[in-house]
């Protein structure tokens, strides 16, 4: 009877770890369960030289991805990618770092632990590695964790010469360029500004600026910053008989439209738009269209949503040809006024009974032993609202919260799944929000420093995330599986986060801004999580945490 006494009270601990598994909760660890202690090894950071953005010259820290365990990493053209020195590598302490033999230029010589800085190893390291293709970096803790990390070097040659129209058209592997000119530019009389065919950092014999007559084909001598031998190219220069002045596109959202295109070199566009059913055309500031060689861009602001504009680009008083778009339709959040709820059994869901819910909670692991953790409340701004409580879940902390998404079990574990399809640009998101904030008395395992969290006053989060993911993140809390949400994952358009962590003595109205980290990507998916507890994924908090919201909205400004 004893035996059996401990085994009911072991399952039943068991089914509340399952049960609050919330935003990559760990389940509690049983004893003799498995064999050595879970320690997920990841890359913190890692810096190599001439690291660069994917867009901007400037210096951009690497993009992680700890749920795929992936890096990406972008270069400029002065640096030799299959002898890439890496001056930063860091990662999980505990953990030993095995490169790939293949990859590195000098194995032995490779540090076998992260590294803050070249001036943390032995001047005898070599972190040289051939990154031509994709490497991969084994992790070793107490099992195994391999991390793929890739190297895109941007070589970037900009070409821009008297009357060019266009771009040029680039072959780098046949070596030709072909750059096509007004009708009435003399060949023989050619102005170059800029031919850096060996990327920024590269040089080319003769000098281009010197070079005027490209009435025939021109050979140059290129060199990349890393070669001490030269590569013949040939320059091609065409009248460009189409009579076209240049080329447009624009990438229309709900309240702006991004506007890009090609021009005459030493033309200056000027834009103009209006609502298709008006008569009169707005001019864009002069200051507003930047140009740049033969390129340029401008953002129309001020847009209605749902809305059908025109377009023109007028060159030396001559108007452009008029073009159309339209604007995105503006969505609503779906039940954000939380006045939607039902009850199967015990457990609150926050929509219609009958409907597909377009929130979830972790209600389904809770409401049967410590009550929902999220629930309706008519201590609320107007009707009802949502009430996120933090409760003490006897083996850990459970945290109040909501998010879009859906919430289902795996054994002991718990699979969530972040996001509900959404193809709109809101640029913010509002709400009222109340919150007790009570002093942090109950802390997981294994979480490192935030162990110095005990007594401090617990914190609340929201936040909201745009993704052009095809699919909901998928959030495990196995330990040896697990994954969490990433805000730096590379689907990530645009994000904005609240975090609180004082008791309010009422409602208060937030707007969080929406920063769009990309303007030409569509959303596919719209995050939104909200937490009474900050920390809960590590099982830390304060027992009575309370977080109330209500009249949550998307914004379009």
């Amino acid at each position: 009877m004893k035996n059996r006494k401990r085994y009911i009270g072991k399952s039943i601990q068991m089914a509340l770890a399952a049960g609050i598994a919330l935003f990559g909760l760990a389940t509690c660890a049983i004893e003799n369960d498995i064999p050595y202690p879970i320690i997920e090894a990841q890359i913190e950071s890692i810096e190599v030289e001439g690291q660069r953005g994917a867009e901007s010259e400037a210096f951009e820290a690497a993009e992680i991805n700890k749920n795929d365990r992936t890096v990406q990493l972008y270069v400029n053209d002065s640096v030799d990618v299959t002898k890439l020195k890496i001056t930063r590598l860091q990662i999980t302490k505990q953990s030993q770092l095995i490169p790939d033999s293949a990859a590195c230029v000098d194995y032995a010589k490779f540090p076998k632990e992260g590294f803050a800085s070249l001036d943390s190893i032995s001047v005898l390291s070599n972190t040289r590695m051939n990154f031509s293709k994709d490497v991969n970096f084994t992790l070793r803790t107490y099992q195994d964790y391999v991390w793929k990390v890739s190297v895109k070097q941007i070589i970037q040659r900009d070409i821009n010469i008297s009357g060019q129209v266009g771009n040029a058209v680039i072959d780098a592997n046949s070596h030709n360029v072909i750059i096509y000119v007004a009708a009435d530019q003399d060949l023989t009389n050619i102005t170059v500004s800029e031919m850096n065919l060996g990327g920024k950092y590269g040089s080319v014999e003769p000098n281009p600026l010197n070079v005027r007559d490209f009435s025939s084909a021109r050979t140059f001598y290129v060199s990349h910053a890393w070669e001490e031998t030269s590569t013949k190219w040939t320059v091609y220069v065409y009248h460009d008989e189409s009579g076209s002045a240049g080329s447009s596109s624009v990438f229309p959202m709900c309240t702006q439209a991004s506007l890009s295109g090609s021009i005459q070199s030493g033309k200056t566009p000027e834009v103009e738009y209006k609502k298709q059913a008006d008569a009169r055309w707005t001019k864009l500031p002069a200051s507003d269209v930047s140009v740049k060689g033969t390129n340029f861009s401008a953002t129309l602001k001020g847009l209605t949503p749902g809305t059908d504009y025109q377009y023109r680009v007028n060159v030396d008083g001559a108007n452009g040809t008029s073009q159309s778009f339209s604007t995105v339709r503006a969505v609503a959040l779906e039940n954000g006024s939380f006045e939607k709820w039902h009850q199967e059994g015990k457990q609150w869901i926050p929509c219609a009974s009958g409907a597909n819910a377009f929130w979830g909670t972790g209600n389904s692991g809770s409401a049967q032993f410590i009550g929902n953790l999220t629930s309706p409340t008519d201590a609320s701004v107007k009707g009802k609202a949502a009430l996120l409580e933090s409760k003490n879940a006897i083996i850990k902390l459970g945290a109040g919260n909501i998010f879009t998404g859906d919430f289902a079990l795996d054994g002991l574990n718990g699979v969530l799944k972040f996001g509900r399809p959404f193809t709109s640009f809101p640029t913010a998101l509002r709400f009222y929000y109340k919150y007790t904030s009570s002093p942090i008395n109950r802390i997981g395992d294994d979480v490192g420093s935030l162990s110095q969290l005990r007594d401090r006053p617990d914190t609340c989060h929201v936040y909201i995330a745009l993704s052009d993911k095809s699919e909901p993140y998928e959030i495990r809390t196995n330990p040896a599986t697990r994954q969490l949400f990433d805000k730096n994952d590379k689907n990530i358009i645009a994000y904005g986060e609240f975090l609180r962590g004082e008791t309010t003595s009422g409602y208060q109205q937030v707007t969080i801004p929406l920063t769009y980290r990309v303007t030409n990507r569509t959303p596919k998916m719209i995050v939104v999580v909200a937490s009474a507890s900050k920390y809960g994924d590590y099982f830390i908090g304060g027992e009575g945490s309370t977080l109330w919201l209500d009249e949550m909205e998307l914004v379009y400004e």
